[in-house]
């Protein structure tokens, strides 16, 4: 079959053959119709992903829409190594696969999946959103981010706040649910006393935080402390991406003087079952709530030349055909 194949950490993806895969226990082999690029493609192919175990050469990608032997449409996330989505066919086992709806089509399902599962959890199992919640979407301008904006107004949250660095990708937000726009500058300062003040005009009670990095130090200052602006009422900072660096200062001071929760989401935090279970409510709520999510689709056999892009407006897939 043709795939995009990793020949070595660090250098793009090659678009060649790689051996047909055949099923396992409990497998079928999905052929694929269409696989976006994450951010995690990206790291796991460079081999910098803390969830890296394969070593080259494997197919890339970890997720894809494709059609069962018996014809059914589903999502699949990790396929057996050393097989990917990024391919016309991966083997995957029947719990890693989800059912999508016939109001949503491949290239739309492949692209928002995952950011699906980074934010589902966390606004309905973690910190369920209610219409007395203010969210807090940092680093909203990302593909993900986007995603979480439209979910947190979508489930009643009183306030969106969201902040990011491109302003004209910022002010766009307005438009899917942002109630409140923060810029990120260079300066963590200003951004400490702009989120004191939201969050206790807007009762901020849930952090998405897409970036980690200073920004989430001074997001995590602004809500923490012996002057907390929630008191002892407990403020879930939920970390899920690390873009702006994998590490932060965070004095312990804080977590005792006030309510404030760090907890992780992604791979790991919890059963698999739990992220894949949480697609079908979401696709419900992505056709019920008219969701928006820009697509640039290209042919498999480009992927070395477009490899690096996300995609932020519209989410970069690849159809094998």
């Amino acid at each position: 079959m043709r795939a995009a194949v990793v020949r070595a950490f660090g250098r793009p993806p090659e678009y060649g053959e790689f051996p047909d895969p055949e099923p396992g226990t409990d497998e079928t082999v999905v052929r694929v119709s269409a696989a976006a690029v994450q951010a995690i493609t990206l790291s796991r192919a460079a081999g910098a992903h803390y969830s890296s175990d394969t070593k080259p050469p494997f197919v890339a990608g970890i997720d894809g829409v494709g059609t069962t032997p018996d014809g059914r449409r589903v999502y699949f996330h990790s396929p057996r190594a050393p097989y990917g989505g990024l391919a016309e066919r991966a083997p995957v086992a029947a719990a890693r696969s989800a059912p999508i709806p016939a109001a949503i089509d491949d290239v739309t399902a492949a692209a928002v999946a995952v950011p699906a599962m980074s934010c589902w959890l966390p606004l309905t199992r973690v910190a369920p959103v209610g219409p007395d919640t203010g969210v807090l979407v940092n680093g909203a301008t990302g593909g993900s981010g986007r995603i979480a904006v439209q979910l947190a107004k979508y489930l009643g949250a009183r306030t969106v706040v969201a902040t990011g660095r491109d302003a004209g990708r910022l002010e766009a937000l307005r438009s899917l649910g942002a109630d409140e726009l923060v810029p990120l500058g260079a300066d963590p300062a200003p951004l400490r006393a702009t989120v004191r003040g939201l969050a206790r005009r807007h009762r901020i009670r849930v952090v998405l935080d897409y970036l980690w990095g200073a920004s989430a130090e001074a997001i995590l200052a602004a809500l923490g402390g012996p002057d907390a602006p929630s008191g002892p009422e407990r403020v879930w900072f939920v970390h899920i991406g690390g873009v702006a660096g994998p590490t932060i200062t965070l004095p312990g001071a804080l977590l005792r003087s006030s309510g404030v929760t760090v907890v992780g989401s992604g791979l790991g935090s919890a059963p698999f079952p739990e992220f894949l279970g949480g697609l079908a409510p979401f696709f419900e709520a992505f056709v019920a709530g008219h969701f928006r999510q820009g697509t640039e689709v290209r042919p498999l056999a480009e992927v070395t030349a477009h490899w690096g892009r996300t995609g932020e407006d519209r989410r970069l897939v690849f159809r094998p055909a």
